[in-house]
């Protein structure tokens, strides 16, 4: 059984098997709980034909298929014997009904002000599917979105052309030319400018599965945790310094002597705050977490350079 909160999967080695005597099994359990197995979401299904879970689909492709191959279509042959984790079609739908719906909702809104409330919903989409093959889903995810962005433009310049609306909303970086962004005036009067996301630019990284014997109690077992925690922290947005740093400091913040991990955030700071002389050298140099670094300069306070270790 895997269970995330009130969803579980329970796998079987036959449909008889599961029928018959898991299925009652359950129903029992939660009836004694005061509880109800919902049987509208309740289905029992092979794994080539695959499930929705949590958003995604989970499918086992066989390599054969009841229909003939399309011309230019990848045929299941490629995902012979595979398990893939794909973000599912109603997950898909709702999430760009979300989308078209901020787009419709806000056609007065500037460019900018429209990319402001689009990023946080396509890049927390896109974090959440990036453990799986969901590659050629965000293309088409990006496909529909800039689609809806062309619709809201044409209704606010019904009369301008192709070239004049491309010019006004679209800029090119590298080989794409259809970059659509916005620009407004920050609190200095500077003229700030904000890209779309693109879903399809976050990368597809696995996920590695944790050994089950593991505890983390345990000190034998201190260099896989670390070890992880260090792959982990190296796929986060960290530049060469801040990395080098954290390994130094072994991940612990040398003000709350807690971990430093993605999730937690960070901060680079100066020792020596550079009005007073301070340069950027990583001797200078100390990673904290944010909420620290706040704390640090509210109150004034200093922060020591761990020892190496």
């Amino acid at each position: 059984m895997v269970r995330y909160a009130d969803d579980f999967i329970i796998t079987g080695s036959s449909q008889r098997l599961l029928e018959e005597e898991v299925k009652p099994l359950v129903i029992g359990f939660l009836q004694a709980r005061g509880l109800e197995l919902s049987q509208e979401k309740t289905r029992i299904t092979h794994i080539t034909d695959g499930f929705d879970f949590l958003g995604q689909n989970i499918r086992k492709y066989s390599g054969q298929s009841n229909h003939p191959p399309k011309k230019n279509v990848k045929t299941y042959q490629e995902h012979n014997g595979q398990l893939l984790t794909r973000p599912s079609k109603k997950n898909v739908k709702a999430f760009l009904k979300d989308i078209r719906e901020t787009i419709k909702g806000h056609k007065q809104a500037t460019a900018y002000n429209l990319i402001a409330m689009l990023n946080p919903k396509i890049l927390g989409w896109a974090n959440y599917h990036r453990h799986g093959a969901a590659g050629k889903t965000f293309n088409r995810v990006d496909w529909a979105i800039e689609r809806a962005l062309w619709q809201w433009m044409r209704r606010r310049h019904p009369k301008k052309s192709t070239h004049w609306i491309q010019k006004r909303y679209f800029c090119q970086i590298g080989d794409r030319n259809w970059c659509f962004f916005g620009t407004a005036k920050d609190k200095d009067g500077q003229t700030v400018q904000k890209m779309l996301y693109l879903a399809a630019s976050t990368p597809i990284v696995r996920h590695t599965k944790i050994i089950g014997e593991c505890n983390p109690y345990d000190p034998a077992w201190e260099p896989y945790l670390s070890k992880r925690q260090e792959a982990k922290m190296s796929r986060a947005t960290m530049k060469r310094l801040p990395l080098e740093l954290w390994k130094k400091q072994r991940g612990i913040c040398p003000k709350c002597q807690k971990p430093i991990t993605k999730e937690t955030g960070w901060h680079n700071h100066h020792i020596i705050y550079k009005e007073d002389g301070g340069g950027n050298e990583t001797e200078n140099r100390v990673l904290i977490h944010a909420n620290c670094h706040r704390q640090v300069h509210a109150n004034k306070g200093t922060v020591s350079k761990p020892c190496p270790v």
